[in-house]
């Protein structure tokens, strides 16, 4: 078996067994049964259980921040201009339906494990994603930040996550959510129709007055090298 196959057939195995079973329930021992390698293989490619999740995460983040940040750099190069949230929001829809997908679920997985990453405690893929990709997401947080400048910082964290438990659940569920309303309905719906729907309603969302009113959380902000993007996890 190529080397190359041998490490995508790892990747797939345990971004499909950490999406169904969860981070802490799926062992390098399940993952090595449904890739058909031995352990050996796992360890020599990657090293650790914590570098596979790292790299699972990468195979989708890597295409995608290259996308975006090649889009902030055209932006920037061509207009100063001011976008409004519904075209920043396009912006992250245009990106991630331009990821070569390697199947029809690769969003949803994506989001699924995103889920995940919050309610299970992945604090070393906090730090990794901040290493890897926090350049480009502050970058493009510090254009939502010019889209929406009354909101306090605080409070914009906290929407930019509300905004991501939105798109994780409809996403990591579309193919039931479809199916739902193509039963309730009788029309299909595509991803990207799903996706597109999305943006005017997080916009509405993130452009909603304050809603807080303690002056202390009006004027917090963030400390270094934390950013709205970073995923809220521990250890």
């Amino acid at each position: 078996m190529a080397q190359s196959e041998t490490v995508e057939r790892i990747l797939d195995a345990a971004e499909q067994l950490f999406a169904e079973k969860g981070f802490a329930e799926t062992s390098l021992r399940l993952i090595t049964s449904k890739a058909g390698v031995n352990l050996a293989a796992v360890n020599y490619h990657f090293g650790s259980k914590k570098a596979l999740i790292q790299a699972v995460f990468s195979r989708f983040l890597g295409p995608f921040c290259v996308s975006l940040e090649r889009e902030l750099d055209r932006r920037e190069a061509q207009s100063d201009r001011k976008e409004s949230l519904e075209e920043l929001l396009e912006i992250l829809v245009e990106q991630a339906l331009a990821v070569t997908p390697r199947s029809g679920d690769d969003l949803s997985i994506f989001m699924r494990l995103l889920g995940l990453s919050f309610s299970q405690s992945q604090g070393h893929l906090r730090r990794y994603l901040e290493d890897m990709y926090g350049k480009v997401f502050r970058r493009y947080m510090h254009r939502v930040h010019e889209a929406a400048p009354s909101i306090p910082p605080i409070e914009l964290f906290w929407r930019v996550h509300f905004m991501l438990g939105a798109a994780a659940f409809s996403m990591s569920g579309i193919k039931a959510l479809r199916a739902i309303a193509e039963n309730d309905f009788g029309a299909r719906t595509s991803i990207e129709q799903v996706m597109r729907m999305m943006v005017p309603f997080l916009a509405a969302g993130m452009r909603a007055d304050s809603g807080v009113a303690d002056p202390g959380l009006v004027q917090a902000h963030p400390i270094a090298r934390r950013n709205a993007l970073a995923m809220p996890t521990k250890g």
